[in-house]
C-alpha cells in the first residue's frame, strides 16, 4: 500500500515542526518546501538523519520545486512573513496574501485532488486567498485557528484549576485573534462546564488571555511567534483527514449559511474526515454569544474587504 504524502510549504518553524510530528507518527511521507535554497533541503536531511533514532521509516524531502510535491493528499500552507511585535494581523495582509496566492497555485497544480490545511495569518483571510488561487471547493480548504485557540483555552483552565489538560474541553468559534469567541458555557471539566467551577471574573480573564494567546507569545520571545503549538494543531488535523477520524475540530470554513453567515471562512465545529470537511457541526448560540459571533465574522467580512483584488 502506498503511503500518504503530505507538503508543507514554508520550511520556518511552524513547518519543519509540523513535519516532523507527521513524520514521527508514521502518518505520511513529507515534502519540505521553501523558497530559501538548501533550508527546506537541510532541514529535511536533517529531520530524516533523526529518523533511525525514534524510529519511523517516512521519507522526508526538501526542496524548491513543487514537481517533488506532486501527488500529494494534504498540502499544509505556513508560508508567509510572521507577526513583529506590535504588529496588527492586518498589516501581514497583502504581503502574505501575494505569498499563499503563489504558492497554492504552484502546489495545487500539480496536487489537484489534494486538501489545503492553511495556517499562515490573517488565517481567515488567507483561506480566502486560497480557495481563490486553487479553485478548490469548500471540503478541501481548511484553515487551522480554533484548533489552536482551543488548545490555549485549554491550557489555562487547567492551569487555574489545577488538574489535567486531559479532562479539559474547550470551545472556541470565530476569527482567528482578538475577535474570537471562547464558548466556556461549552469548555468543561470532566463534563462540568467551566462556569460552574469559576467566578465569572475569572472565566472572562481565561477566555481574554485565550484571545491574545498569539501576541503573549509574540511578545515573550521578541523574534519569532509561536511554532510547537500551532505545529501540534496541525497535525490533529492532518491525523483526522487521513486516518478518516471524524474527530469534532474547531476550524475556518466557508460557511453556506451555517450559523446565519453565507460566503465567509470563519472557525466553527467541523467534523473532519478523508475528504477534508466532513460537515459543520452546528450548535445553537445564546444571544451574547450570537453577538460576539456576528462581530468576529464581520471582522473576517472587514479583512477579505481590504484584499489586493
Amino acid at each position: 500500500m502506498a503511503r500518504n504524502k503530505v507538503t508543507v510549504i514554508g520550511a520556518g518553524n511552524v513547518g519543519a515542526t509540523t513535519a516532523q510530528r507527521i513524520a514521527e507518527a508514521g502518518l505520511a511521507d513529507v515534502v519540505l518546501v521553501d523558497i530559501v535554497d538548501g533550508l527546506p533541503q537541510g532541514k529535511g536531511l536533517d529531520l530524516a538523519e533523526a529518523a533511525p533514532v525514534v524510529g519511523h521509516d517516512a521519507r522526508i524531502t526538501g526542496t524548491n520545486d513543487y514537481a517533488d510535491t506532486a501527488g500529494s493528499d494534504i498540502i499544509v500552507v505556513t508560508s508567509g512573513i510572521p507577526r513583529k511585535p506590535g504588529m496588527s494581523r492586518d498589516e501581514l495582509l497583502s504581503t502574505n496574501a501575494g505569498i499563499v496566492s503563489s504558492v497554492v497555485k504552484g502546489s495545487t497544480a500539480v496536487s489537484p485532488d489534494a486538501i489545503l490545511i492553511i495556517v499562515t495569518n490573517p488565517l481567515d483571510a488567507m483561506c480566502h486567498v486560497a480557495m481563490q488561487a486553487s479553485g478548490f471547493p469548500r471540503e478541501r480548504v481548511i484553515g487551522m485557528a480554533g484548533v489552536l485557540d482551543s488548545a490555549r483555552f485549554r491550557t489555562f483552565i487547567a492551569m487555574e484549576l489545577g488538574v489535567s489538560v486531559e479532562d479539559v474541553h474547550a470551545f472556541v468559534l470565530g476569527g482567528h485573534g482578538d475577535t474570537m469567541v471562547p464558548l466556556s458555557r461549552y469548555s468543561t471539566v470532566a463534563g462540568v462546564p467551566i462556569t460552574e467551577l469559576l467566578p465569572a471574573d475569572r472565566v472572562s480573564a481565561l477566555e481574554d488571555r485565550t484571545a491574545k494567546g498569539g501576541a503573549e507569545i509574540v511578545a515573550l520571545l521578541k523574534t519569532g511567534s509561536a511554532f510547537y503549538a500551532p505545529a501540534a494543531s496541525t497535525f490533529e488535523m492532518v491525523d483526522s483527514i487521513l486516518r478518516d477520524r471524524k474527530r469534532i475540530l474547531p476550524c475556518a470554513v466557508q460557511l453556506k449559511g451555517e450559523f446565519g453567515v453565507d460566503g465567509l471562512f470563519v472557525g466553527v465545529p467541523v467534523v473532519l474526515g478523508r475528504g477534508g470537511l466532513d460537515r459543520v457541526f452546528e450548535i445553537t448560540l445564546t444571544a451574547d454569544e450570537r453577538v460576539a459571533f456576528d462581530k468576529s465574522a464581520a471582522a473576517v467580512r472587514d479583512l477579505v474587504g481590504h484584499l489586493p483584488s
